[in-house]
C-alpha cells in the first residue's frame, strides 16, 4: 500500500476569457496523487481533512470512486478548501487559494505501508506543515517505508522565499524520492540552473530527485547521473493535475519494480540510467493522458494501457 498525506480540496476553474461561473473538480496535489494510484490500481489510502458541506461531500465520492481508502483527521476546518485556478489560452492554470491545514499530530501510517507521499501544501502551510514534517523525520528514522515528496510551491502561501526554501530543503533531506517542477525550482532558487539544483538537493539525502519541465520533457538524477526524457506529444485541454498525475505515474512504476519499502531504499539508490529512462516515460504517459481532458481526471489503467501520444518516444 501507498499511504498519502495531504490536502483535499475543490478546483474552481476558469477557462481562458470565459465569463461563465467556474466548474468545480476535486483537487489538491495529494488527493490528485492517491486518485491517479488508486486508478493505477495500486492500493492507496489517504489521510486528510475535508469539511461537512457540499463541496466535502463531492470530493469525498469523487475519491471513494476512484478506489481511494479514506482516513479522516479532526482539525478546525470547517468548510472544505478551495483553489481558484485560472486558465490561460494555452491550458496553463494560475491559482489562488482558499485554505486551512491544520494536521494536530503526525499521523500514523496504516498497515501495509511501503511508501509515503506528500507535499505541497501539506508540507508547506501552517500548523498542520510541522505535524506533516514530523511525520517524515519519524518515519526516516523508523525506515520502513520509502518517502516520497513533491514540494509543489504555492508562493502565495509560503511566505518568505529563504524560510520556504529552508523548510524545502530540511524536508527533501528527509526523503528518498523527489519531484519537483522547473516552475518550483525557479522561484526557490532562481540563480541556480534546475540541473544544478536537483543535483545539489540529491546529494543531500534522496535516492532520487526527478523535475519535470512542461512540454520539455522530464530529467532525473541518481547516483548513476543525470537522465533526460522528451515528452510525449498530445494535444492540450489543461495541465491542471498533470504534475500530480506525473508523480503518481512514478510511483506506480517504482512499485511495479519492486523498488518501493524501506527493505529495498539500497536498491532504489542503485537506479540505473536504462531504469530511469522506462520511469521517466512511464511517468509521462500518465501525465500526458491527463492533459488531454480537463480537470485533474487521470487515467485508469486501462485507459493508460490504449492511450497513443501523438508521436513516438525514442527507444531509450
Amino acid at each position: 500500500m501507498i499511504t498519502v498525506v495531504g490536502e483535499a480540496l475543490v478546483d474552481l476553474v476558469h477557462a481562458a476569457g470565459a465569463p461563465s461561473a467556474p466548474t468545480e473538480h476535486p483537487g489538491g496535489s495529494p488527493a490528485n496523487v492517491a486518485t491517479a494510484l488508486a486508478r493505477l490500481e495500486v492500493p492507496v489510502t489517504l489521510i486528510t481533512q475535508l469539511g461537512q458541506d457540499r463541496l466535502g461531500r463531492l470530493v469525498r465520492e469523487h475519491l471513494t470512486a476512484a478506489g481511494v481508502r479514506l482516513h479522516l483527521t479532526p482539525g478546525a476546518a470547517n468548510a472544505t478548501s478551495t483553489a481558484v485556478a485560472t486558465l490561460d489560452r494555452s491550458g496553463g492554470a494560475r491559482y489562488d487559494f482558499g485554505i486551512s491545514w491544520d494536521l494536530p499530530a503526525p499521523p500514523t501510517l496504516p498497515g501495509g505501508s511501503r511508501c509515503l507521499h506528500t507535499g505541497s501544501i501539506a508540507t508547506g502551510l501552517d500548523p498542520g506543515a510541522g505535524a506533516v514534517e514530523e511525520l517524515l523525520a519519524r518515519e526516516r528514522d523508523a525506515g520502513a517505508v520509502t518517502l516520497s515528496l513533491d514540494p509543489n510551491v504555492r508562493p502565495a502561501l509560503l511566505g518568505s522565499r529563504d524560510r520556504a526554501r529552508d523548510r524545502i530543503e530540511r524536508q527533501i533531506a528527509l526523503a528518498d524520492v523527489v519531484k519537483v517542477s522547473e516552475e518550483d525550482l525557479a522561484w526557490l532558487d532562481p540563480a541556480r540552473s534546475p540541473v544544478d539544483l536537483a543535483r545539489r538537493w540529491q546529494r543531500s539525502g534522496p535516492a532520487l530527485v526527478v523535475v519535470t519541465l512542461g512540454g520539455g520533457g522530464s530529467l532525473a538524477v541518481t547516483r548513476s547521473g543525470t537522465t533526460f526524457r522528451p515528452a510525449p506529444p498530445v494535444t492540450v485541454t489543461d495541465t491542471v493535475g498533470a504534475g500530480d498525475a506525473f508523480t503518481a505515474g512514478l510511483l506506480h512504476w517504482l512499485d511495479l519494480a519492486g523498488l518501493l519499502g524501506g527493505d529495498r531504499r539500497d536498491a532504489l539508490r542503485a537506479l540505473g540510467r536504462g531504469q530511469a529512462c522506462r520511469m521517466l516515460d512511464a511517468a509521462a504517459r500518465v501525465a500526458a493522458f491527463t492533459c488531454t481532458r480537463p480537470g485533474a481526471d487521470p487515467p485508469t489503467l486501462r485507459e493508460l494501457r490504449a492511450f497513443q501520444p501523438q508521436g513516438q518516444l525514442a527507444t531509450p
